[in-house]
């Protein structure tokens, strides 16, 4: 893929925090790299057996970032989460919500447990509050949140309550736009076509979306390739979308504009 130009970039001098970085197909890995490359610092967060990965993800990238310790569903950990960052940066820029998981019962609509649908909402959909509520002490005028979702307004073969949450997700996203709004911060989300990331590994019968999604997008579509997803959350994070809040990206080839 032709590469950005070079040169000032579109994030010189601003400091991002990146979740969800656990392999190189990650496109939150393509994010943090991206936002490297254009200028901007970045602070990844891990936790738990995942850590060890974000560590070794992190040597990947042009510039080495600290890794923070972030598990999103534990209270003490997001209430600490501002001090401890202020260890290494004054401000946020921007934050990049890159987290999602659903128990694979969750992935059988009519029989899922309300346990198993807790869970998923908690991790996929309130998660967003949460984060952005933890990292708001360091943002301010101008600051972003970003995260990624998988469109929402159908209901997709096998995605079951994965879907149901990423629409709550989805509305998550426009209550923090007004929230947040008035303190200057954007909340703005990119919808991606089906790409294979470890998210999309635990997702049984992810290969269905594979197999036609490039046929139906006008664009075409690869499910190998991250980066045009994470050009986009670049470009949200970046001062050329100073009064877009609240939106939906679409980067799925085109697909959710030709019907289903």
């Amino acid at each position: 893929m032709e590469q950005p130009p070079t040169g000032a970039g579109l994030l010189e001098g601003k400091t991002i925090l990146v979740t969800g970085v656990l392999m190189e197909s990650s496109i939150a890995f393509h994010v943090a790299r991206l936002c490297q490359q254009q200028g901007a610092s970045v602070i990844l967060t891990g936790f738990g057996r995942g850590m060890k990965l974000t560590q070794a993800m992190a040597r990947r990238l042009p510039v080495e970032p600290v890794v923070v310790e972030l598990d999103v569903t534990d209270q003490e950990q997001l209430d600490s989460l501002a001090d401890r960052l202020r260890e290494h940066t004054d401000r946020l820029d921007g934050v990049m919500h890159s987290i999602g998981f659903a128990p694979e019962g969750a992935f059988n609509f009519l029989e899922a447990t309300w346990e198993e649908v807790s869970t998923a909402i908690q991790i996929s959909s309130y998660s967003l509050k949460s984060l952005a509520v933890a990292a708001k002490p360091l943002m301010g005028e101008g600051s972003a949140v970003v995260g990624m979702t998988f469109d929402a307004r159908y209901a997709w073969p096998v995605y079951d309550w994965m879907g149901v949450a990423k629409a709550a997700f989805e509305s998550v996203n426009r209550y923090l736009a007004r929230d947040l709004g008035p303190e200057g911060i954007r909340c703005n989300l990119v919808a991606a076509g089906p790409i294979r990331t470890t998210a999309a590994k635990s997702i049984p019968g992810f290969q269905a979306f594979e197999d036609n999604w490039d046929t139906r997008a006008p664009l075409g579509w690869s499910v190998s390739l991250s980066e045009p997803a994470a050009r986009a959350c670049v470009a949200l994070f970046s001062d050329w979308f100073p009064a877009t809040t609240g939106e939906i990206v679409h980067v799925d080839g085109g697909v959710h504009s030709t019907g289903q």
